[in-house]
């Protein structure tokens, strides 16, 4: 533990006592509320400083982090109005289930009776993007209050907690070091669903196992998960969206509930029987006329071995004991051939991927409605860490890299883009140039909307010209490799499939970041 001074500021104390607890990183977006603890930071010089340009930056690299390092960051945001920019990316962290500790600065105690220009509800602007909210009340609890809040992140499930920090008590003096709160562990396994589990694979009906979460992180358990599906014939599959997949070569290939709502119905129409771990029953991203929003079967009979809160390695162990299974062997995907010059389509994109995608990369999917094309390259690819986008709200792949690089400085970063939503959050390009962050940005440019087109569809729409030109990227036309110098990112604007290939292979061996503009 750090020697600590006799006398301090709350802001201090809440400062040492986090780092005294393993968080090492603050990304940060602060004002003038939060200004003691800039201070705090830069005298105690205990944790790395992330600026970000804009919160929802912040908050999305805080996410990526906490994927990575599996420990939470601790943001620094500035008021109400500070923390509603952050909220978008605060959503997906939740749907993650990350740890994530928020610092948001709020006015004075003596100064909240006034309805100063930025006053409004912390609290009410903290409680829809959060797990835990509470505010501080004075500088000798405010360090105890930071550590209810890091044991409610690390706790299981992770969680999102906002402590709020009233200027003054990180201002006045009166600081104390607090000890560190054991968090809560995973739920115990409970002994019923575990034998409704074994019941579901030996009733001789056809069962799917749905994981996700520390599942799909855990190779070990996902040898355990196939071993379990070659001795019962059951199916496996991954929730649409998950916050970190492990894949390539020496790994289990496994299937995604797919996104179209007819899709996933056909997929999942088979299975009389469905046990989840980690994972909830599969549910439509959103209501369309005629479709049901529960997408397995009304029949199916659902058993869930592990919530969110469990442990779905250990629970699969369990299972796997139960009913004799042993670990299965991973079968490599072949390498697909290395596509020849010529446009860049999705029909090619997947394979290109795969043979440029580097050792040991962490990818970043943000892809969007090019994901068809882009997801399968994991699977063949050298072993590659695969993070996505979990709750719909998009923005999130810029700063989502950042903080991953930030997490693993000794491993590539390749964040496959959208176009539409890169302009979300482009200013993160500036947080991976002043970290001199290891990340390639693909840019997949269709110059559209293209995922609200096909949902424009699927809502029974005949769309004429008007709505056509709101879901457009045209008039004018985006150019990102002229954004990206402008935040110190080097780039490239490339339409050849070859061309792209070798632009990733060049960018992922040198240091910093660098971004390519691929025109679909």
């Amino acid at each position: 533990m750090t020697d600590h001074p006799k006398q301090m500021n709350g802001a201090e104390s809440v400062v040492r006592s986090l780092h005294d607890a393993g968080v090492e990183v603050c990304f940060a977006n602060p004002g003038t509320s939060e200004m003691q603890f800039v201070d705090a930071l830069d005298r105690t010089k205990l944790m790395r400083c992330v600026l970000g340009l804009f919160e929802g930056v912040v908050t999305g690299a805080a996410d990526g982090y906490a994927r990575m390092a599996r420990k939470p960051a601790v943001t620094l945001l500035h008021l109400a109005p500070g923390f509603a920019n952050a909220g978008a990316n605060l959503h997906n962290a939740r749907k993650a289930r990350v740890p994530m500790v928020n610092l948001v600065g709020d006015h004075a105690l003596r100064h909240q009776k006034y309805d100063a220009p930025l006053s409004a509800d912390v609290e009410g602007a903290c409680a829809p993007f959060s797990d835990w909210v509470r505010s501080g009340r004075d500088a000798g609890s405010f360090a105890a209050d930071a550590m209810d809040a890091l044991a409610v992140a690390k706790g299981r499930p992770n969680r999102i907690a906002s402590l709020i920090a009233p200027a003054d008590i990180g201002w006045d003096e009166g600081g104390r070091i607090a000890p560190e709160v054991t968090p809560d562990g995973p739920a115990p396994l409970d002994e019923d669903a575990l034998s409704a589990a074994v019941a579901a694979l030996e009733s001789g009906e056809a069962t799917v196992i749905i994981a996700g979460n520390g599942v799909l992180e855990d190779t070990q358990a996902m040898a355990l998960l196939y071993g379990i599906a070659e001795k019962t014939g059951a199916k496996v599959l991954a929730p649409t969206s998950n916050r970190r997949m492990e894949r390539g070569k020496g790994r289990f290939v496994i299937e995604k509930i797919p996104y179209p709502i007819n899709a996933a119905i056909e997929t999942l129409a088979p299975y009389a029987r469905a046990i989840l771990v980690e994972a909830q029953a599969p549910v439509a991203f959103f209501a369309y006329p005629g479709k049901p929003s529960l997408l397995l079967p009304e029949a199916c009979e659902v058993t869930t071995l592990a919530g969110f809160d469990g442990d779905g390695p250990a629970a699969l162990a369990a299972l796997a004991d139960r009913i004799g299974a042993s670990p299965a062997q991973a079968t490599d995907t072949p390498m697909p051939e290395r596509p020849q010059a010529g446009g860049i389509t999705l029909r090619n994109l997947g394979a290109a991927l795969a043979n440029a995608l580097p050792d040991n990369a962490i990818v970043i999917d943000e892809s969007v409605s090019s994901g068809g094309g882009t997801f399968p390259a994991g699977d063949a690819a050298p072993p590659n860490s695969w993070l996505a986008l979990t709750g719909g709200s998009i923005g999130i792949g810029i700063p989502l890299a950042a903080g991953a690089a930030i997490a693993c400085p000794d491993r590539p970063v390749i964040a496959l883009q959208a176009d539409g939503s890169a302009m979300y959050t482009i200013q993160g390009l500036w947080t991976q140039a002043r970290e001199g962050a290891n990340v390639t940005t693909i840019i997949l440019s269709n110059r559209s909307y293209a995922i609200l087109k096909h949902e424009l569809h699927n809502v029974g729409a005949q769309p004429g010209e008007d709505a056509l030109s709101m879901l457009n990227l045209d008039r004018p036309e985006l150019d990102f490799v002229s954004l990206a110098k402008g935040m110190g990112v080097p780039g490239r604007r490339v339409e050849d499939i070859a061309e792209l290939m070798r632009a990733i292979e060049d960018a992922a061996k040198e240091p910093g970041p660098f971004l390519i503009e691929a025109m679909l």
